[in-house]
């Protein structure tokens, strides 16, 4: 039937090795030959190939990351990239690639689709935030880890009589910020969307302190931006052209401390929030989106991504999927509001 590649790129998300193995087990019986590329596109750029089988993929369902590796990678930088990234698709003998990955990934998968070459893609990113999918596979166990992470520091602050802000992902969208907060009774969340309102946020603590409550809880999403913009820790920037994130929560607690001069401390989730076991939902979503990929592959319709909406998997044009970003609505934000203290 012919040769299909995978490969996995960008972040590491719960749920990879679900795709991987449902891609491989719906399409070796049907009589293709699956090939794994290594450390996503630069295993393009570098004909770094692994045969994939349904023993190679037995006993992966339950584990975190992916058994392909990923990097950030980007064979679009380049003129000369590019071309090689071409050749070698034709080189490896490619009927068709499965690309597993979000904005960045599927991004170069709908530039090799427009450029004529077999792709279709899965929506892989812990922050929620592809259009054409209502979720995407990572999100819930992210959501899960920063709940029980929230959960924990709520009984050090109470027991300390100290504000903590714990800092999620969430680089341009604020969906983990926003849904652990809730889940986890944060008494205040910040989101990309919207600006910090600093005074807002310390009128929230002293109310809590009118009210006999000496501790609080605030949730940032690590693109939540200040004054001075996003918080960052250097001016280096990945492959794809973006800044390392991370010390908004830091930076927030020093000001809530000189503002309200309540003892303030900081927690950076950081990649925990992405690492280990995923969720049996991200582990069943995972897998209805590989089997979707696989039947998309057979049928010969590229140029797609499976996606999930409206409690029904169908495919949907890998272009659209990475026009815009899906952030969190006003609205949203507002409603949640109604919880804050």
């Amino acid at each position: 039937m012919g040769s299909v590649g995978i490969l996995t790129g960008g972040g590491d998300a719960p749920g990879l090795n679900a795709v991987i193995r449902a891609v491989v087990r719906r399409s070796v019986p049907r009589g293709y030959r699956l090939l794994g590329l290594r450390r996503g596109w630069k295993g393009l750029l570098e004909k770094d190939t692994v045969e994939l089988d349904s023993r190679a993929v037995s006993g992966i369902l339950h584990r975190g990351g992916t058994i392909l590796g990923t990097s950030r990678t980007n064979p679009y930088k380049s003129e000369q990239q590019a071309k090689r990234a071409e050749e070698n698709f034709r080189a490896l003998g490619l009927d068709a690639l499965v690309a597993i990955g979000g904005e960045d990934t599927l991004g170069v998968a709908a530039k090799l689709s427009a450029a004529g070459f077999p792709v279709v893609g899965v929506p892989k990113t812990i922050d929620n935030d592809l259009s054409g999918t209502d979720t995407t596979f990572g999100f819930d166990t992210a959501v899960a880890i920063a709940t029980e992470a929230i959960d924990r520091l709520h009984s050090t602050a109470e027991s300390h009589d100290r504000v903590i802000v714990c800092e999620v992902m969430g680089r341009h969208a604020g969906w983990i910020a926003l849904h652990a907060g809730m889940a986890g009774g944060a008494d205040y969340t910040l989101v990309p969307e919207r600006p910090v309102d600093l005074d807002a946020v310390c009128a929230a603590i002293r109310r809590r302190r009118e009210r006999g409550l000496n501790f609080s809880i605030i949730v940032a999403a690590e693109g939540a931006e200040i004054e001075e913009g996003a918080v960052t820790h250097d001016a280096e920037r990945d492959a794809f052209g973006h800044v390392k994130l991370g010390g908004i929560g830091a930076r927030l607690a020093a000001a809530i401390e000189e503002q309200t001069g309540f003892e303030t401390r900081s927690v950076q989730l950081g990649h925990v929030q992405r690492g280990g076991t995923p969720t049996a939902y991200d582990r069943w979503l995972g897998s209805r989106y590989g089997l979707l990929a696989a039947d998309l592959v057979h049928d010969k319709r590229f140029g797609m991504m499976a996606a999930y909406a409206g409690g029904a998997f169908a495919p949907v044009p890998l272009e659209a999927a990475v026009r815009n970003l899906k952030t969190v609505p006003p609205e949203t934000i507002d409603l949640a509001a109604a919880l804050f203290a």
